[in-house]
């Protein structure tokens, strides 16, 4: 059996044992929420959207791996374990990543870029593909110089500096298409990917981080005690992330991803479309749990700006993702989206200044957007073909 994984197949592009990788990142979104309800401040939200750039940085990348090398083949399919034992040691130090348990978060993700790389590098020998992991490689090493020198001091401050200028050049390397000595820069055609494999994979991100949001909606449903109020926010809440659902999956995920199936440049696609354009998407899914529980365990009263800004900020972040990768994929911004990111913005500033709103009106007023969103797009979808 060879390791780099053979493209165009009919049948599911996702194997099983990637979806049972996936179970780990389950308790890293669960732990991201914990962190950004436990911590209700800007220094909180910082962190919290930090380390959630951390995590899907770790998770994307090995999605990138298992699009071109087998996940059925042994030598890959024991990476993975070892990448889930990793990612459960980075997952479990979240809520003290920026403290006692800094350095096991850094070692735990240097560990899994690293050595998936490293490895992967091995077992791509002679094939094309060695030279795009090796660029990844000599990116990645010279940011772990930065996670564990940022791990091992002790000024808070300091560590914060170290660690965003490593995540920057995490971040920035694909960007730039990894300059590399002696091998030069990568070229997006060069990264010939399974589109449909790609699209596939960070559909099921999005469904992990709804599943999240449902998750912490019946958690707090159930340590509650049941009245006429909670009732009404647990269905507004639960309704919100069929809503989120139903904006991304009704229409544009089968087309976005048969069309990176059919690009020129998947690659391309991959990275903009995919890699970067979800994460204001996976944010957004994010803070909108948290203001669900927010919202559940106090539906009535006046809104304080945090719930305000939860409740109605992370289905704004989630539109605003998803607006930005249709223009990515398709080339065209959507109305519809902009209008709702508008009155969702709109409607937060009335809040805040009128804070006698109760909670269960604010998410309410986001379900009811996120509904016209989704029935406009599926009203003009069917009205494609007879345009046509």
């Amino acid at each position: 059996m060879t390791v780099i994984r053979v493209h165009g197949v009919k049948g599911p592009t996702v194997a099983p044992f990637e979806l049972f990788f996936d179970l780990v990142y389950v308790f890293a979104v669960t732990q991201l929420s914990h962190l950004l309800l436990s911590h209700p401040s800007l220094s909180g939200a910082a962190q919290a959207l930090f380390l959630t750039l951390a995590v899907w940085w770790a998770w994307m990348y090995t999605s990138w791996t298992t699009n071109w090398c087998s996940p059925d083949h042994p030598v890959i399919r024991i990476l993975l374990g070892f990448l889930m034992a990793c990612s459960l040691v980075m997952a479990a130090a979240i809520p003290e990543a920026f403290g006692e348990r800094a350095l096991w978060f850094a070692l735990a993700y240097v560990a899994i870029q690293c050595i998936r790389t490293a490895v992967v590098i091995w077992a791509t020998a002679g094939h094309a593909v060695q030279r795009v992991f090796i660029r990844v490689g000599f990116w990645f090493a010279l940011s772990a110089v930065f996670w564990i020198a940022g791990a091992l001091v002790d000024d808070v401050t300091l560590r914060a500096v170290l660690w965003i200028v490593a995540l920057l050049l995490d971040y920035g390397a694909p960007a730039i298409r990894f300059p590399t000595p002696v091998l030069g820069r990568s070229m997006t055609t060069e990264w010939q990917i399974n589109g449909a494999h790609m699209a596939e994979r960070c559909q099921l991100f999005i469904i992990i981080a709804l599943g999240e949001s449902i998750l912490m909606t019946g958690a707090t449903l159930a340590g509650g005690k049941p009245n006429a109020g909670t009732l009404a926010a647990f269905t507004i809440c639960l309704m919100g992330s069929i809503a989120m659902w139903w904006v991304y999956f009704d229409v544009t995920a089968d087309l976005a991803a048969e069309h990176i199936e059919s690009s020129d440049d998947p690659g391309r696609l991959g990275r903009d479309a995919y890699t970067y354009a979800h994460i204001p998407m996976v944010l957004g899914i994010i803070v909108s749990a948290v203001g669900d529980e927010l919202v559940i365990a106090h539906p009535g009263g006046h809104s304080t700006p945090w719930t305000v800004l939860m409740a109605l900020g992370g289905p704004a972040l989630y539109l605003a993702g998803h607006t930005l990768f249709k223009r990515l994929v398709f080339g065209t911004f959507s109305p519809s989206r902009l209008t709702a990111i508008g009155l969702l913005c709109a409607a937060g500033v009335v809040a805040v200044l009128v804070p006698a709103i109760p909670p269960v009106a604010l998410s309410s007023i986001a379900l009811a957007i996120l509904v016209v969103v989704a029935v406009w797009d599926t009203r003009s979808h069917r009205r494609l073909p007879a345009a046509g």
